[in-house]
C-alpha cells in the first residue's frame, strides 16, 4: 500500500465447504459439529490415524519441526507450491506453514499476515472466538518462502489466493468443518483477494483494518484524516517535532551517520543517507496514528522548538524506527514495496505543516526495492477487488479503528452484498479487533462469526447479545495482537 510506510488454475480440484451443525456441548464450549461416518475401511482408518501422519500424508507436505503447545498440536510446515499456478509445471518452491491443531470436529480459521509466518505458536482472535484450529500461510516471496531463482512478476495478488486455495484444498480433506478467513492490515488485503478469486472456499471472512487504495494518484480521504484525527493539541505537537526533525537536519544527520556505522547500515537501495533519514521523518505523523494513542500524545516532547536534538531523535527513532530505510531494515519488506508498486498502491499525504522543508516528498516504493528488480504499475487490479466487494461480497466483516489512516479508504459492501458487515473501533488505533468494539457491535460480531463458523451455541442463538469467544484468554497464544502484526518498519 502506501509508498514509505511500514506496515485461475489450481493443482488439485476445489473441495466443497461442508456445513457443520450440532447440539450444544454446555456454557463453556461450543455445540459440537457432527463427525461425518466414514464411507469405506480404509477412510476410517485415516480418520483414526495420528493427525500427523495424516498432514503429512497429503503429497508436498512436510514437517519442518512439531513444537509443544498446551491443549493442541502444533505444526511448522513446508509444502509443495508451484511458482506459477498457471503453468505448474514449470517448477515449484517450498511455503511455510504453521497449524495449530486442536480437533478435527472444530472449524477452522485460515490466517494471513500478508508477510512472514511466526513459528511461534498465537490465535488470531476469530480462533479465540470459534475455538478452532488455525492454519497460518507464509506469504509467497517472503524470505525463506522464496522461489529461487526469484522470477518476481509471479508475486501478485490472484498467485498468492491460488496458494492459499491449493492449502485449504489439501486440508480440507481433514478439516471438514467450516472454514474461516482472516488477517490483519496487508493480512485483511490478503483474506479479501483469496475471497476475492476463490469465493467458494470459505464460509466467511474477517478483514481487520485492511487499506483499499482504489485509485492510486488520488488520496485526499488521507489529507482530511490528518486534519481532524485525534485533538489539536496532539496534531500540533505531532507536526511540531516533524518540523523541528528537518530544520535540524544537519545536527541529526550526523548521529544518523554514526548511528549507521555503528549497526553496519548502508543505504544502495534508497540511494543516500539523507534520503532515508527524511523517509523516515516522514514517516513520523503517520506512524504515531497508525500505533498509537490519543493518551499517548502526552510522552511527545512538550514544545519541540526547545526540545534538544536528542530529545527530537528519540522520539522520532521511537515511533518511526531510524533503521527502517536502510539496506537492512528494506531487505525483508522488498515483496512489500514490489507489491505496492505494481498493484496495491500506495497512499500519499501532503503534510503542509512541513512547507518547503521537504527535498522529497514521498518517495514511492520503487525507491525501496532494488533497481535489479523491474516493476510496472498495474491500475485496476484494486478497482475490480473493490467493485466485486461493494457488489459480491457475502459473509465478509471489515473491522476498523476511528484513528487508524489506514482506514481512511476502506472496503465497504454495498448494494448487491449479502450477510457483510462494517465495524469501527472508537479511537481505535491499527490494532483494532472485534472485542474493542462497543459493546452492541462486539455481541453482534461475535455472533456472525460463530454463526459464519457453524458452532453457534443455543444461548446465542436465543440472544446473540450473550455471544463470547468460545476459548478462554490465554496469556501464551493470545498476548500478542495477531491484528496489529506490528513490524518496525512502517506499511499495513
Amino acid at each position: 500500500m502506501r509508498k514509505t510506510l511500514r506496515g485461475v488454475l489450481s493443482l488439485a480440484l476445489l473441495i466443497g465447504t461442508v456445513g457443520a451443525t450440532g447440539a450444544s456441548a454446555g456454557a463453556a464450549t461450543a455445540a459440537q459439529p457432527a463427525v461425518e461416518q466414514a464411507g469405506t475401511s480404509a477412510t476410517a482408518a485415516a480418520d483414526t490415524a495420528d493427525i500427523k501422519d495424516r498432514i503429512l500424508a497429503i503429497p508436498g507436505m512436510s514437517l519442518i519441526e512439531e513444537k509443544p503447545v498446551t491443549g493442541y498440536r502444533y505444526f511448522v510446515l513446508g509444502y509443495t507450491q508451484p511458482i506459477d499456478h498457471r503453468h505448474p509445471s514449470k517448477g515449484t518452491f517450498q511455503q511455510r506453514i504453521t497449524l495449530l491443531h486442536k480437533d478435527t470436529s472444530r472449524p477452522t480459521v485460515f490466517y494471513t499476515s500478508g508477510y512472514n509466518v511466526s513459528t511461534s505458536a498465537s490465535r488470531s482472535e476469530p480462533t479465540r472466538i470459534v475455538d478452532g484450529n488455525q492454519v497460518s500461510l507464509e506469504y509467497r516471496f517472503f524470505t525463506p518462502s522464496r522461489p529461487q531463482p526469484a522470477d518476481w512478476s509471479k508475486l501478485d495478488i490472484w498467485q498468492a489466493a491460488s496458494d492459499q486455495h491449493r492449502v485449504f484444498t489439501a486440508l480440507k480433506k481433514i478439516y471438514s468443518q467450516n472454514w474461516l478467513a482472516t488477517g490483519g492490515s496487508k493480512g485483511g488485503m490478503t483474506a479479501t483477494y483469496y475471497e476475492r478469486y476463490y469465493p467458494k472456499d470459505m464460509d466467511g471472512v474477517v478483514a481487520y483494518v485492511a487499506p483499499n487504495d482504489v485509485v492510486n494518484d488520488e488520496d485526499s480521504a488521507y489529507d482530511r484524516f490528518f486534519g481532524s484525527v485525534g485533538t489539536k493539541e496532539c496534531r500540533d505537537k505531532l507536526s511540531g517535532v516533524q518540523r523541528e526533525a528537518l530544520i535540524r537536519r544537519a545536527p541529526l544527520e550526523e548521529k544518523y551517520a554514526a548511528y549507521a556505522a555503528e549497526n553496519g547500515y548502508t543505504f544502495t537501495t534508497v540511494g543516500t543517507l539523507d534520503k532515508a533519514y527524511e523517509a523516515v521523518v516522514m514517516d513520523y505523523v503517520w506512524a504515531f496514528w497508525q500505533y498509537s494513542k490519543v493518551a499517548d500524545c502526552a510522552s511527545l516532547p512538550a514544545d519541540a522548538k526547545t526540545a534538544t536534538d536528542q530529545e527530537i531523535w528519540d522520539s522520532v527513532d521511537a515511533i518511526s524506527g531510524f533503521s527502517a530505510y536502510a539496506d537492512q531494515g528494506l531487505e525483508t519488506y522488498t515483496p512489500y514495496y514490489y507489491q505496492a508498486g505494481t498493484q496495491l498502491g500506495s497512499p500519499d499525504i501532503t503534510q503542509p505543516w512541513l512547507g518547503k522543508l521537504s527535498r522529497y516528498g514521498y518517495q514511492p516504493p520503487r525507491n525501496f526495492v532494488p533497481r535489479s528488480i523491474p516493476m510496472t504499475f498495474q491500475k485496476g487490479v484494486m478497482r475490480d477487488v473493490d467493485s466485486w466487494v461493494t457488489h459480491h461480497a457475502t459473509r465478509m466483516m471489515y473491522v476498523y479503528g476511528q484513528n487508524d489512516p489506514w482506514g481512511a479508504e476502506r472496503f465497504a459492501p454495498g448494494k448487491g452484498s449479502r450477510d457483510s458487515y462494517v465495524y469501527t473501533q472508537p479511537g481505535g488505533n491499527h490494532g483494532s479487533n472485534v472485542a474493542g468494539l462497543v459493546a452492541d457491535e462486539s455481541a453482534a460480531a461475535t455472533a456472525t462469526i460463530l454463526r459464519w463458523a457453524g458452532v453457534t451455541p443455543a444461548a446465542v442463538a436465543a440472544d446473540p447479545a450473550k455471544a463470547a469467544p468460545l476459548a478462554a484468554y490465554d496469556t501464551r497464544l493470545d498476548k500478542q495482537d495477531a491484528q496489529l502484526n506490528r513490524h518496525r518498519t512502517l506499511h499495513p
